[in-house]
């Protein structure tokens, strides 16, 4: 999963936590690129020992990891002993204004609360340029929430649509004399988790992996029982770290940052930068969390924390029927079986000159009223000119996808051309349900003739 971190020119020296959306996206190949991958994943694990490694390609199945918001993650950071800048949540601007009086005549830095990175340089909707900004006075932190909640902050990674601020949280001001870069993933390579460390934090660590790998310090985490407090200050005396002081209060972060990557099933904690500050303390700036969406049903209290505001409503839509979807920006829907077809499938529609509008896998277990609700899906969105349904049977029967398609047609009074390929299990008995339908459902036997066709129709 692509992740684009702060820099320092999009950074305050002060407390700066800045997240990402959950979950990665896959992308047909003619639309692949080379990305940068997190820091938490093995993908970049192998990138730090080795730079310039080519990044494997895009997950065609859909993973949800959970990500939270900046002032939800500092409390879970706090919550395990590990120090952070002073912060509050705001929910209105009074309530802004209010927390403002609370860091005295020092000032303080507002940020909006959305669950994307580059923050600091996006653009609100209503014209404020920035989503992070130095605060002076109470009134000024009621100005600023007052312009940043409700709008859009659109930002490089939330497309041109932004995303919704329903919070900001006000943040003390803390000067680094210097930022660390640190890290607790799981590592393929060793069959177990490690810690990713570097002196250089505060930037872009991919390019502190390519330029200077020896940079990198990576180190194997016990899996029962973590990191050892010899350990701990070891890795801490590598980074740079000389008083005992400032040794002991970064091995405790390391220590407790593994608790809460074991204890509540995280899939990825980042902190770039973690500082010595000008004072002497080892603080936490900077937060990112992902949570395992398979731990849900023992993680209820970190799943609360899920804010739907920052997804894609359909996509929203499509998880509650267990459907695998994720909007795309082109005007043909797709609904297939398998995220291997599906994406074999959106690469031969482009192919033909195509642009699908929609990755949607209903999976093994889809019944006619999982199609149904597929479609309702689809032609929710006012770009889709045609739709083309691929399905090959294995578990999957083909008659009941006919038998969805033939419901969703009728009672959705559907009108935009919809070119059906099935093969496989069931697949005459299908066809004839098709047929006798009398509905004006175009069938195909071959992959190339539905999928130029389906082109062809929404370019009509």
């Amino acid at each position: 999963m692509g992740t684009m971190m702060t820099k320092p020119d999009e950074r305050p020296t002060h407390a700066t936590f800045d997240h990402n959306g959950a979950g990665s996206r896959p992308v047909p190949l003619h639309q692949r690129r080379p990305f940068r991958p997190s820091p938490l994943t093995d993908t970049m694990l192998a990138s730090l020992r080795k730079a310039g490694s080519l990044a494997r390609v895009a997950s065609a199945g859909q993973r949800r990891f959970l990500s939270i918001h900046e002032y939800q993650s500092v409390k879970l950071l706090n919550s395990y002993g590990i120090p952070t800048p002073k912060s509050i949540a705001a929910h209105t601007p009074q309530e802004a204004f209010d927390a403002a009086k609370e860091f005295g005549t020092t000032g303080c830095v507002i940020k909006a609360q959305v669950l994307a990175g580059g923050r600091g340089k996006g653009k609100f909707d209503n014209g404020l340029q920035g989503g992070v900004h130095m605060v002076k006075s109470p009134e000024q932190a009621k100005d600023y929430a007052g312009q940043m909640l409700g709008a859009k902050l659109i930002t490089k990674q939330t497309g041109a649509g932004g995303r919704i601020c329903n919070a900001v949280m006000l943040a003390e001001r803390r000067d680094p004399s210097h930022e660390y870069y640190v890290a607790v993933l799981n590592d393929r390579a060793t069959g177990g988790p490690v810690l990713v460390a570097s002196s250089q934090g505060g930037m872009n660590i991919e390019e502190v992996a390519a330029k200077d790998p020896s940079a990198i310090i990576t180190t194997p985490i016990d899996f029962e029982n973590g990191l050892s407090k010899s350990d701990a200050l070891a890795i801490a005396k590598k980074l740079g770290f000389k008083g005992d002081a400032t040794q002991g209060e970064a091995a405790d972060i390391f220590i407790n940052l593994y608790k809460i990557f074991k204890d509540k099933d995280a899939t990825q904690i980042e902190i770039n930068p973690m500082a010595e500050t000008l004072d002497g303390h080892v603080l936490c700036m900077d937060a990112k969390f992902g949570f395992d969406d398979n731990a849900e049903f023992r993680q209820q209290d970190v799943f609360a924390l899920r804010d739907i505001t920052q997804e894609e409503p359909s996509e929203v839509e499509a998880q509650k029927a267990n459907l695998n979807f994720i909007k795309l920006d082109g005007n043909i829907g797709c609904l297939v079986n398998g995220a291997g077809l599906a994406m074999a499938t959106m690469d031969v529609l482009s192919l033909h000159g195509g642009n699908p509008a929609n990755f949607l896998d209903v999976g093994g277990g889809a019944t006619p009223e999982t199609v149904k609700k597929a479609f309702e899906i689809l032609l929710a969105d006012p770009k889709v000119k045609s739709i083309f349904i691929n399905i090959f049977g294995g578990i999957m029967r083909c008659d009941y996808i006919a038998e969805g398609v033939i419901k969703a047609t009728k009672e959705l009074s559907l009108t935009i051309p919809l070119v059906v390929r099935l093969k496989g299990t069931m697949e005459a008995e299908a066809k004839q349900l098709i047929r006798d339908s009398g509905l004006k459902i175009i069938s195909f036997d071959g992959l190339d003739e539905a999928a130029e066709s389906a082109v062809q129709l929404a370019q009509a």
